[in-house]
């Protein structure tokens, strides 16, 4: 049973979410201060926070940077909650690590939706899928694992998918426009440094083969193989 951490300091939303999720199967606790979430996600596995953006003690873009930045929370999945529309808030939650993006009002259904979605992406991918194998990079899609030369090294879930969406295209190169729709879900024709950002985030994290990862100026980025680096 999927746990769901509810931050969301408006009382009457976080129980009528609360009532929904639990009749949809999952179980969950409230917290109604980002001071609360991070105490209840250090307490309690959980694999999905779902987090309101306004919270009377800190941001939710505080709380998901803190929550990516603790061992043991960093690798849980964030849906940010917000009454804002504009693409720029939601890029600014992604920038730091939000998974997803749910924008006030919304449907309990589609919030539901949402979530088992979020859960089928972030959990680990069918029994048939392969590893995906370059040079000292390995990217275990079964158990959603990651490892250079043979040492794990942990990555979000949205590093994840950034690195499998490169793997599996070695030496094509992929837009910056294409990123933001393949990976993130955003408009193409959003001018953001949020690519820019986990780019450098993420060849940090592959080691001696950061230079597997290359910029195409003016175009984008591609994963090229060894013997081309």
């Amino acid at each position: 049973m999927p746990h769901i951490l509810i931050v969301d300091d408006e009382q009457d939303l976080s129980q009528l979410i609360d009532f929904n999720l639990r009749a949809a199967g999952f179980s969950t606790r409230v917290a109604p201060t980002g001071e609360a979430a991070l105490t209840a996600a250090r307490e309690q596995r959980t694999d999905v926070v779902l987090l309101d953006v306004m919270l009377p003690d800190m941001s939710g873009v505080d709380v998901c940077r803190q929550l990516r930045a603790t061992p043991a929370t960093r690798d849980v999945l964030v849906v940010m909650l917000t009454a804002r529309s504009e693409e720029g808030d939601r890029v600014r939650g992604f920038e730091v690590g939000a998974d997803d993006y749910v924008t006030k009002p919304f449907s309990v259904r589609e919030l539901v939706l949402r979530l088992k979605a979020i859960l089928r992406r972030g959990g680990p991918p069918r029994e048939d899928s392969a590893a995906l194998q370059l040079g000292p990079l390995r990217l275990d899609t079964t158990a959603h694992r990651f490892l250079v030369e043979g040492k794990e090294v942990p990555l979000t879930a949205l590093e994840f998918r950034l690195l499998e969406h490169l793997l599996s295209r070695v030496g094509r190169v992929q837009s910056r426009e294409l990123l933001l729709e393949e990976v993130w879900g955003l408009s193409s024709h959003l001018e953001t440094r949020t690519i820019d950002t986990h780019i450098m985030r993420l060849r940090d994290k592959l080691g001696a083969a950061r230079a597997y990862l290359e910029t195409v100026r003016g175009v984008g980025y591609r994963i090229v193989a060894p013997d081309a680096a």
